[in-house]
């Protein structure tokens, strides 16, 4: 059984640290929004200091995101971005205080490191969703759903989309995943979360076809499909090909490595690097329907 954080309430205190990249610019209006939903804002020594490329040495950032985890008085830790630099201060961290007080986790991409790392050793639930430095251009309905997620709204959702047809179905499991990239680097470490009857979810940015084509293969060859429950694709943006073409979508791709499956498999998902990116609460056992065109997701 995942431990679900308490649920936020007006008046609580949270914390904004920068446990990878610095931000260029600032994260006002993150802040604001928070402060705008009755929270008390504070904010990390690594928000707004930089090191090369990252927001302080690697021994600042593991401090920063520590003293959040740590300190009793905050509810819930806010990633400011994510860039680079999780997996280099993972193992620093000392989890004991937070598995024996939970506190929400938010963040999305680089911050799948801590994700993946809290579900495999502590089950505790995360989020995933808009961090303050994204909160400029999130759409109002992907900032909704976080804030559904944080005060214990009702955070299911249902969609249809026409971008490759779902392979139907339905399952329950743990929900798990977050940034492909991400996934692959933690694979076979102390933070590989285990897939076998959970549903997955997926998204990434950036990559070149044959690039994710060979990250699905890693996971395929490593069993990490052969026991799914459900797997649920999000948003893969800016991707980029080669000359000559790689010659398939990415659904097409993901679809090769699991067609000879049974579970459900979901297409369109609006969550990842994507202005409409949706919450997902990760470690929460959920409902997948899905049909040739919609999708329905069910916290259970």
């Amino acid at each position: 059984m995942s431990k679900i954080p308490d649920f936020l309430k007006e008046g609580d205190k949270v914390a904004i640290v920068c446990p990878a990249s610095f931000i260029r610019g600032n994260i006002d209006m993150g802040i604001e929004t928070l402060k705008s939903w009755g929270l008390e804002v504070l904010v990390g020594e690594t928000v707004g200091t930089s090191y090369h490329q990252f927001a302080g040495d690697d021994h600042l950032r593991a401090a920063d995101l520590q003293w959040a985890l740590d300190d009793p008085s905050i509810k819930a830790v806010f990633a400011a971005r994510g860039g680079y630099g999780c997996v280099r201060i993972v193992d620093e961290i000392d989890f004991s205080t937070f598995e024996q007080h939970p506190k929400w986790l938010v963040g999305f991409s680089d911050i799948t490191v801590l994700h993946s790392h809290i579900q495999r050793n502590y089950k505790i639930a995360t989020i995933h969703g808009q961090m303050p430095k994204s909160f400029e251009s999130g759409t109002k309905a992907s900032l909704e759903t976080l804030k559904n997620a944080l005060f214990g709204a009702s955070t299911d959702f249902s969609y249809e989309q026409s971008v490759f047809p779902n392979r139907s179905g339905e399952a329950e499991g743990k929900l798990i995943g977050g940034n492909l990239a991400i996934l692959l680097s933690v694979l076979a470490s102390d933070s590989d979360v285990k897939y076998a009857n959970k549903i997955l979810f997926i998204e990434d940015v950036g990559e070149a076809y044959y690039s994710v084509d060979r990250m699905l293969w890693a996971l395929k060859r490593a069993g990490k499909f052969k026991k799914l429950k459900g797997l649920i694709v999000g948003s893969f943006s800016s991707m980029k090909d080669n000359d000559p073409t790689f010659g398939q979508t990415v659904e097409e791709i993901i679809w090769d490595k699991v067609k000879e499956y049974d579970f459900p498999v979901a297409f369109g998902y609006p969550a990842g690097h994507i202005d409409d990116n949706h919450a997902l609460v990760l470690g929460r056992k959920v409902k997948l329907v899905t049909s040739a065109d919609k999708t329905e997701l069910i916290y259970l």
